[in-house]
């Protein structure tokens, strides 16, 4: 199945003046256009390359490599800003959109910026968040002490590097295990040192979800927003307070200036 937004292994069907059209299965043909195909390319052959939407919203297949695909994270530098959002250069001729609601501050152009690349439900087209920590997680990482991984350098800290792990998970190099200079946006394999040795019991939407799981199940440690849709944070805690035993420790994480 060909997937938007990643590189796909497809066939030449034919060659015509302007370029090549290749098996696109469900998509039909999609055209390689000349100043991407190699000079020995002909009808039969197989050919990797990256599928995207041109400016015209076409599918259109290049041989060039984007700086981040469909799932993965970039350090991306905003071209221009306009009314309808950002437009990042990400390493192909139609720039990287980044919609206004997905965008954690108003972006300017000339900076740079983390984003997340994903497909667009509404719209099907390949779009960028900078509302990353919505796709990380940071519990529960199938690893073992010792094992390789990629890293994605995301910022400094007191403690340490912040680094994005094999684009799924949070993860820091402490300042006392940094044995390089790092640089925000670089790649680099590194080692897992240690996994947090807590375990993820549950996910909830709502205060309410999160109470009915608690009814059946005693937890240790809570995270919780402020501003949930069915219940402030806040109420939601001091309603987990017992008279005579110890409830669950309750951590707020929040975005609000005001809190």
């Amino acid at each position: 199945m060909l997937q938007l937004g990643k590189k796909n292994t497809l066939k030449v069907l034919r060659k015509v003046d302007f370029g090549f059209y290749l098996d696109g299965a469900e998509y039909d043909s999609i055209l390689l256009p000349n100043r991407y195909a190699p000079e020995d390319l002909k009808e039969g052959d197989e050919i990797e390359v990256f599928i995207y939407l041109d400016s015209e919203d076409r599918i259109i297949a290049t041989t060039e490599t984007p700086l981040a695909e469909i799932g993965q994270f970039a350090y991306l530098t905003a071209k221009e800003v306009n009314k309808f959002g950002a437009f990042l250069d990400w390493g192909l001729p139609k720039d990287l959109f980044v919609p206004y609601r997905e965008q954690k501050m108003r972006m300017q152009a000339g900076k740079k910026y983390w984003v997340y690349v994903y497909v667009d439900d509404d719209t099907d087209r390949i779009a960028a968040s900078a509302k990353i920590d919505r796709f990380l997680d940071r519990y529960n990482p199938p690893y073992a002490e010792g094992d390789e991984v990629l890293i994605k350098i995301h910022s400094k800290t007191e403690l340490g590097t912040k680094v994005i792990v094999d684009d799924l998970y949070w993860g820091i190099i402490y300042n006392n295990e940094t044995f390089a200079n790092l640089s925000v946006g670089e790649t680099r394999i590194a080692y897992i040192k240690k996994i947090p040795d807590f375990e993820l019991v549950g996910q909830f939407r709502s205060a309410v979800e999160a109470q009915q799981f608690m009814d059946e199940q005693e937890v240790d440690a809570l995270f919780c927003d402020i501003n949930m849709p069915d219940l402030n944070g806040l109420d939601f805690a001091k309603s987990l307070e017992q008279p005579h035993s110890r409830g669950p420790i309750v951590v707020f994480t929040t975005a609000y200036a005001e809190y």
